[in-house]
């Protein structure tokens, strides 16, 4: 019987570096081999999933939040037989609402005006919860990661978020276990998206972080 842990595969959210998920894979490296996989290079979430497909093995779990959900979406669409178990984490299955790209546009136009280290904080009252907000070691981290991503690659990441696919139609033929989790005072993607899938997906389970923003 072969004793080889499974490879979880970790999708980085929006402006989000591979620091994000450090403490997962410090603590889960006993029960499976974590890696995080770079989509900073593609401009559109087919290209992201492609990019995932391309660093990851014949199978694998796989695990993506908020952009790194929708990516992982577009995985279930496109290779669902490489993926053995899913976890989707403070994201949603539905298509850019008119008012979402609305709201992505003034960030752009920060960037254009040469104001791109300004976003991270005008995003953090969304990302985090209220009671975070003076954490400096918690903002602190998020804003190097946003910094270390760049303006350029922050353009791509909207425009493929911008662009994504209604997965809601294909919940119903995830045939594996899954795991949603949202944080309750996710203000991004609120716990009613999470309720939706799980209730599109057959089996799934939903857990909720208390007192947690976006960022769970």
């Amino acid at each position: 019987m072969s004793t080889s842990k499974p490879t979880l595969i970790l999708v980085p959210g929006l402006l989000c570096t591979g620091d994000m998920w450090t403490h997962q894979v410090n603590h889960l490296s006993h029960l499976c081999t974590p890696v995080v996989v770079d989509v900073t290079g593609a401009d559109s979430i087919a290209g992201m999933a492609a990019a995932v497909l391309e660093q990851s093995p014949e199978r694998f779990a796989l695990c993506g939040l908020s952009m790194g959900g929708i990516v992982s979406h577009e995985i279930m669409r496109t290779a669902p037989e490489r993926v053995e178990r899913l976890a989707l984490v403070d994201t949603t299955a539905r298509p850019e609402a008119p008012e979402q790209t609305e709201r992505r546009m003034v960030l752009l136009d920060m960037v254009k005006r040469g104001e791109f280290e300004q976003v991270p904080s005008a995003l953090m009252p969304a990302m985090i919860h209220s009671d975070c907000m003076n954490d400096t070691v918690l903002t602190g981290a998020i804003i190097q990661m946003a910094l270390d991503i760049g303006e350029a690659a922050f353009q791509r990441q909207i425009k493929a978020i911008i662009g994504r696919q209604d997965s809601r139609p294909g919940l119903a033929d995830y045939d594996l276990p899954t795991m949603l989790i949202c944080g309750r005072e996710d203000a991004i993607t609120p716990l009613e998206f999470h309720e939706e899938m799980a209730a599109g997906i057959t089996g799934s389970t939903l857990a909720v972080i208390e007192q947690c923003g976006h960022m769970a």
